[in-house]
C-alpha cells in the first residue's frame, strides 16, 4: 500500500504531535503551551469532499461490525457472557457481519457473514492489511479474538476457552491489549461478568492479566506515546454508579493513572482516541451511568490542567445516541449511531455517510475504521520482572494531601494495606446481603507497614491484586482512607508525592546535598500481618461476640436501651445487632455517595460513633483491648454483614434480585394476608402518615431505598429488618411494642392516645395472626438457610462458577454434597496471587469447556 502526498503531509503533523504528547500526558495534568481547539466547525460537504480527496489520509473502505444490541439490559457492560442465573440468558445481541463499505463506490461488501453468531471490535493493524476483531461463533457462548485479511482471506482463531476476550487493539510492536472475562469475576452491583485488560502475542499466545480491577476495564487504545488509554469502573468506597473515567497505563501493565475525570462524579467516559493534530482525544460521554453499547455525547478531553479541571472536558454533539468514535483530523470525526455511520464537526453539525441495507434490519452499526496507514505508536520499555512475585510502593510524605494539612505531624504511625476481593458471582444491583447501605464488596486485610517519622514509607505488596490503603494513628484507629485502587506489575517500583495529593504535583526531587527521605536509606518493609485479628470481617463471628460481651445486656429485645437492639438474632436479611449499629450511625461509612476524599477522622474506626461508645464514655463501658481492636478492624474491613461471598443471594424473607424482591417474597402467603388486615384495623389509625407507615409484611421495604437511603429517615429505625425477629418471633419489635407490659411487651403502642395497649394478653386473635405470619417466617428461614446457620448450602450458580473456575470438581453435585463457602472463596480469592511461570488454577480453567 503506497502513501499519497497528502499522507506524508499527514504523517509529518503527527510525528509533531507525537513529541509533545508525553510531555502533556506522561504525568497527568502536566500544563504545556498548545492551541486551545477551535469550538466552531467548517461546512460538512467541504470535509466530506476532502475526505473523498484523501485530505485526511489515503483510504477507500470503512471496516465496521454489525450485529444486535443486548434487548433487555440498558447497561453498557452488559454485552458480552451469561447472566448470573444461567447460560439460557446472555448479553449479547445477535449478527455475525463483518463489513466492508466502500465510500467513493457506495459497495457493501462482507468480509464475514454467520447470522447466527456475533461479530465485535474491529480494529486494523499498523498496515491497514488485517482485521483484529471479536467474535462469537454461532455454536459457542463465548467471545474469543479472531483474524482476518482485509480482503476477507485467512480467518484465524487467537484466543480459545471458557472466558471472553472482547475490544483488541494492535499494540506497536505487534502483540495485541485486549479485554477479558479471564478476570473470573461478576460486576458487584449486577447480574453479568467482568471483563478487565490482558495483552497476548500477535498469534494469541503468552496472555497475561495486565489490569486487577475487580469492576470493568474498557476500550484499550495506543496513545501517541505509546501508553495505553482505558477506561476504569470502580467504587472502592464510594459510590458505585459515578464513576468511570479514563485512566492510562503502559503496555506492560506499569503505572496506571488517572487521566481525567477520577475526582468528579457522574458520566461514563468511554472509547477514548487521540486526535490528530492535537493533544486532545475524542470519545464518548456516556450521561449518568452509562447508556446501552457506550452510547452517549461525542466530547473531546485534554489534560492541560491536569486531570481534575472539568474545563479540559467539551460536549461536540448535540444529542447523547453517538458511538464508537473515531478522528480524522481536528475537525473531521467519524462516529456510529444506530444503523449509521455519521460525519461530524467540532460545532456537532452532522453528515450521514451510510446507512445499513434492509437486510440487516434487526442490526446495529459498531466501530467504523478507515482502512488506513498508521504510525507505529513508540515501544514502551518493559519494567516488569515476571520472575519476581511482588512489588514496591513508595510514598514520598504521608501529610502531602488536598485534606492532610489539619493533620499534624507524627500523628500517623502505620499504613494498613487492605485488598478489594472479586466476587465469584452476583445476584443484585444492591449491597445486600453484604451490607445494608454500605459495602459491595470484601476487603481482606493483609496487615500494615511503617511510616516513618518524616512521613515516608516504602513496602513490597503482592502483585496483581488490587489493593487501597488505610493510614492509621499510634491507637490504631483510621487517619484517612483510600476511596480507590491501586496495583503493582511484578516487579514494578510505584511512586506517589502524598496521601491524596494534587495530580499536577511532582516529587521533590532532592538536589545535591539535599534531603532523603527515611524510607530511601532503608529496605522496603514487608507487610507485618503479626497483630491482624482477622483478615475477613465476618460480623456474626467476630462482632457479635463483642457486642454479646458488652452490649447486649443493656440492649436486647426485653430491654431496648435508647431503643436498640444489639443480639444476634436473625432479621429478614440482617441480624439484629448489624442492622441496629447501621441505622443508628455508629458507623462511618460515607459509601454510595457521589463524593470521595473525605477529611481526616471521617470513616472507618476514626468517625465512627461506635468508637466513642466504648472508652468509658457512654456508662462508663470500656471494652478490652482486644475487643477494642476487633472492633476498629471490622469499621475498618468496609464494616461488612457476612464475611463470605456465598451469602449472595441466599438466607432472606425478601431481598432483591435484578432489583425486585423475589427471593422468598411473603406478600402472598396465608399468614402474610392475614397479618395484613390485623394492621390495616389495628394500627393504621397511628401509623397513616407516610413517615409513620411501618412494613405490613417481612418482604415489605416500605418504600425506602436499598441503595441510598436518607440515614435521617425516622422509618429506617422500625423498618422490616427492625421490626421483625425471625430467631425469636416473640420478641419481634413488630409484636411487643403493641403488647402490654404486664404479659411481656413493651406496651409502646396504645389505643387513642391513652394507656391501653393494642394487645392485653397474647390470646388475642390479632396477635396470634401477627405471631403467625413471623413463625412462617421462621420455618422458611430454617429452610432456606442463612450463611451463618448450620447446614447453610450457597446458591447452584455460585458452585456452578466455582467449578468453572477449577476449583471444585467437574463431578461435584451441589444438591447431595457440602461445602465449606469459607474455605472455597478462600480457595477462589488465593487463585490471584500472582505465581511466577502461571497458575495452575488458570491453565486447568482454560483447558475446560463450560
Amino acid at each position: 500500500m503506497r502513501l499519497a502526498a497528502t499522507d506524508y503531509k499527514r504523517l509529518a503533523q503527527r510525528i509533531m504531535i507525537w513529541c509533545v504528547f508525553p510531555a502533556a500526558l506522561l504525568v497527568s495534568g502536566a500544563a504545556i503551551a498548545a492551541d486551545e481547539p477551535t469550538p466552531g466547525g467548517s461546512d460538512m460537504e467541504e470535509h466530506l469532499q476532502t475526505l473523498r480527496e484523501g485530505g485526511y489520509g489515503a483510504f477507500d473502505e470503512i471496516i465496521f461490525a454489525a450485529r444486535g444490541v443486548n434487548a433487555v439490559d440498558r447497561h453498557w457492560y452488559a454485552n458480552f457472557g451469561y447472566y448470573c442465573t444461567g447460560t439460557q440468558e446472555v448479553a449479547y445481541g445477535m449478527g455475525g457481519y463483518l463489513c466492508a463499505w466502500n465510500f467513493k463506490t457506495s459497495r457493501l461488501r462482507y468480509l464475514l457473514r454467520e447470522d447466527k453468531a456475533s461479530v465485535r471490535d474491529p480494529c486494523l493493524s499498523h498496515d491497514a492489511r488485517k482485521v483484529i476483531f471479536s467474535m462469537r461463533p454461532a455454536n459457542d457462548i463465548h467471545y474469543h479474538l479472531y483474524e482476518i485479511n482485509v480482503d476477507g482471506s485467512e480467518l484465524r482463531q487467537l484466543t480459545e476457552g471458557i472466558f471472553d476476550d472482547i475490544e483488541p487493539c494492535c499494540l506497536p510492536d505487534g502483540s495485541i491489549v485486549f479485554c477479558s472475562g479471564r478476570a473470573r469475576r461478576w460486576v458487584n452491583c449486577w447480574l453479568s461478568q467482568v471483563a478487565t485488560i490482558y495483552r497476548c502475542d500477535g498469534n494469541g499466545n503468552n496472555i497475561r492479566m495486565l489490569s486487577a480491577n475487580i469492576e470493568h476495564d474498557n476500550t484499550p487504545w495506543v496513545l501517541p506515546d505509546g501508553r495505553i488509554i482505558y477506561t476504569r469502573w470502580e467504587y472502592v468506597d464510594r459510590s458505585q454508579v459515578h464513576y468511570h473515567h479514563l485512566w492510562t497505563m503502559n503496555p506492560d501493565g506499569t503505572v496506571h493513572n488517572v487521566f481525567f475525570g477520577n475526582k468528579h462524579p457522574g458520566g461514563l467516559f468511554i472509547d477514548a482516541k487521540p486526535i490528530p493534530g492535537s493533544t486532545d482525544l475524542i470519545m464518548i460521554d456516556s450521561p449518568g451511568h452509562g447508556a446501552r453499547e457506550h452510547q452517549g455525547f461525542l466530547a473531546r478531553v485534554n489534560a492541560r490542567q491536569g486531570p481534575d479541571a472539568q474545563q479540559n472536558l467539551r460536549r461536540i454533539s448535540k444529542k447523547k445516541s453517538c458511538r464508537d468514535p473515531w478522528a480524522f483530523s481536528e475537525d473531521v470525526f467519524m462516529l456510529a449511531e444506530g444503523r449509521r455511520i455519521l460525519l461530524m464537526n467540532n460545532a456537532g453539525d452532522e453528515l450521514v455517510l451510510y446507512e445499513l441495507p434492509a437486510e440487516l434490519e434487526k442490526c446495529d452499526i459498531h466501530e467504523p475504521r478507515p482502512v488506513m496507514l498508521r504510525m507505529r505508536e513508540p515501544q514502551l520499555a518493559d519494567k516488569t520482572d515476571l520472575s519476581s512475585p511482588t512489588g514496591i510502593f513508595f510514598l514520598e510524605d504521608i501529610y502531602e494531601g488536598q485534606q492532610m494539612r489539619s493533620v499534624q505531624r507524627g500523628t500517623v504511625s502505620k499504613i494498613m494495606v487492605l485488598e478489594s476481593l472479586p466476587k465469584p458471582i452476583n445476584f443484585t444491583g444492591g449491597m445486600d446481603p453484604l451490607s445494608y447501605a454500605g459495602t459491595f464488596t470484601l476487603p481482606r486485610v493483609l496487615g500494615t507497614v511503617p511510616v516513618e517519622k518524616d512521613g515516608s514509607a516504602m513496602f513490597k505488596v503482592p502483585a496483581l491484586r488490587p489493593l487501597f490503603f488505610v493510614a492509621l494513628d499510634k491507637e490504631g484507629r483510621a487517619v484517612k482512607r483510600m476511596q480507590s485502587f491501586t496495583q503493582v506489575m511484578p516487579g514494578e517500583r510505584l511512586g506517589c508525592v502524598g496521601c491524596h495529593e494534587e495530580r499536577t504535583r511532582t516529587p521533590a526531587i532532592p538536589s545535591s546535598g539535599g534531603k532523603v527521605v527515611n524510607a530511601m536509606l532503608q529496605q522496603p518493609s514487608e507487610i507485618d500481618a503479626t497483630d491482624r485479628l482477622f483478615d475477613v470481617a465476618d460480623f456474626p463471628k467476630h462482632v457479635q461476640p463483642v457486642l454479646n460481651r458488652n452490649c447486649v445486656r443493656c440492649h436486647n429485645p426485653d430491654n431496648r436501651g435508647g431503643g436498640v437492639d444489639l443480639c444476634g438474632d436473625h432479621g429478614p436479611m440482617f441480624s439484629m445487632g448489624y442492622y441496629s449499629l447501621i441505622v443508628w450511625n455508629q458507623v462511618a461509612d460515607g459509601r454510595n455517595y457521589p463524593k470521595s476524599n473525605y477529611p481526616p477522622y471521617t470513616l472507618g474506626s476514626g468517625g465512627s460513633p461506635l468508637m466513642n461508645k466504648i472508652d468509658g464514655s457512654h456508662h462508663d463501658l470500656k471494652v478490652s483491648v482486644d475487643d477494642c481492636r476487633i472492633l476498629m478492624l471490622w469499621l475498618d474491613a468496609s464494616a461488612p454483614y457476612p464475611g463470605t461471598y456465598a451469602a449472595l443471594g441466599s438466607g432472606s424473607i425478601g431481598g432483591y434480585q435484578r432489583n425486585r424482591q423475589i427471593i422468598n417474597n411473603d406478600q402472598d402467603w396465608p399468614e402474610s394476608k392475614a397479618a395484613v388486615a390485623v394492621y390495616q384495623q389495628r394500627c393504621t389509625a397511628c401509623h397513616n402518615k407516610e413517615f409513620k407507615q411501618l412494613p405490613k409484611f417481612m418482604s415489605d421495604e416500605n418504600g425506602l431505598s436499598f441503595w441510598r437511603p436518607d440515614m435521617k429517615d425516622p422509618r429506617l429505625k422500625y423498618n422490616r429488618h427492625a421490626l421483625f425477629n425471625l430467631s425469636r418471633p416473640e420478641k419481634s419489635l413488630y409484636l411487643m411494642a403493641p403488647l402490654a407490659k404486664d404479659v411481656g411487651g413493651l406496651g409502646l403502642c396504645h389505643r387513642d392516645k391513652v394507656a391501653d395497649a393494642i394487645f392485653k394478653s397474647t390470646d388475642d386473635p390479632d396477635y396470634i395472626a401477627l405471631l403467625a405470619m413471623l413463625r412462617a417466617g421462621q420455618r422458611r428461614l430454617n429452610q432456606v438457610k442463612r450463611f451463618d446457620m448450620p447446614g447453610f448450602k450457597p446458591r447452584p450458580e455460585y458452585l456452578r462458577e466455582m467449578r468453572r473456575y477449577g476449583l471444585l470438581p467437574e463431578k461435584f453435585e451441589k444438591h447431595k454434597e457440602e461445602v465449606d463457602v469459607y474455605a472455597l472463596d478462600r480457595l477462589y480469592w488465593d487463585s490471584f496471587i500472582y505465581q511466577p511461570g502461571g497458575s495452575e488454577v488458570l491453565k486447568t480453567a482454560r483447558r475446560r469447556k463450560h
